[in-house]
C-alpha cells in the first residue's frame, strides 16, 4: 500500500472522527482570538512552498517566525493547551488531504530558516513530503537544533518503514516528544 494512500486514508477519517473536537476547538479559539486557524508558509517537498493548516495558539499579533524565537508570552491560555495535547495540529489533515503533507515525516520549516534548509538540503530530507509527526518530534528534538534534527529527519527517512509510521503516530498520540518549545 502507498503511504500516500494511506496518508489519505487516515486523515479522512482523522477528520471525520475529530469533527466534534475540532469544532469545539475552532469556537474556543474564535472567541480568544477572533481567528481560531492559523496559516502559515511553509517549506514542502523539494522545497516548494505551501500553506500549512495549524489551530492559533498565539496571539494574532505574534511575529512569523521560528516557534523558538517567539516569547512564551505570545501563547494563548488556550495555546498553552493546544500545544500541550497537540491539538493545534489537527487541522494539518488537510494539509495531508491535499497532497502536501504526510503524517509522519519531517516537520515544516519557514523559509527564513536558512540555516536548517541549508542542513536539511544536505541531508536529502526535502525529498520526502513534510509530516505531522516523526523521529525527532517523538524523541523531543525541535527546530532550534537544526544540524541534529536534519540528521534524525534522515534517518528516519533512511530507516522508514510501515511499522516506525505506526510506531511515530502512537508516541505521538500517547504524548511521547514535544512540539516546539517558546522562549522561556
Amino acid at each position: 500500500m502507498k503511504i500516500q494512500v494511506l496518508d489519505r486514508t487516515l486523515a479522512a477519517a482523522g477528520l471525520v472522527a475529530l469533527s466534534p473536537v475540532m469544532a469545539v476547538v475552532y469556537c474556543l479559539g474564535q472567541r480568544e482570538t477572533g481567528s481560531p486557524i492559523f496559516v502559515q508558509e511553509r517549506v514542502g517537498q523539494h522545497q516548494k512552498p505551501f500553506n500549512l493548516y495549524k489551530f492559533r495558539t498565539m496571539a494574532p499579533t505574534t511575529q512569523s517566525v521560528a516557534t523558538h524565537m517567539v516569547d512564551a508570552n505570545a501563547v494563548t491560555p488556550l495555546g498553552r493547551i493546544l500545544r500541550k495535547t497537540k491539538l493545534d495540529e489537527l487541522p494539518q489533515l488537510v494539509n495531508v488531504l491535499k497532497g502536501e503533507m504526510s503524517i509522519v515525516g519531517p516537520r515544516p520549516c519557514l523559509f527564513n530558516q536558512t540555516e536548517l534548509i541549508e542542513a536539511r538540503e544536505r541531508e536529502g530530507v526535502f525529498a520526502v513530503r513534510p509530516g505531522i509527526t516523526g523521529l525527532a518530534q517523538v524523541r523531543g528534538v525541535d527546530m532550534s537544533t537544526p544540524q541534529q534534527l536534519s540528521k534524525l529527519d534522515a534517518e528516519m527517512i533512511q530507516h522508514f518503514s510501515l511499522k516506525n509510521y505506526f510506531t511515530y503516530i502512537l508516541q505521538t498520540a500517547t504524548g511521547k516528544g514535544a512540539g516546539d518549545r517558546v522562549k522561556s
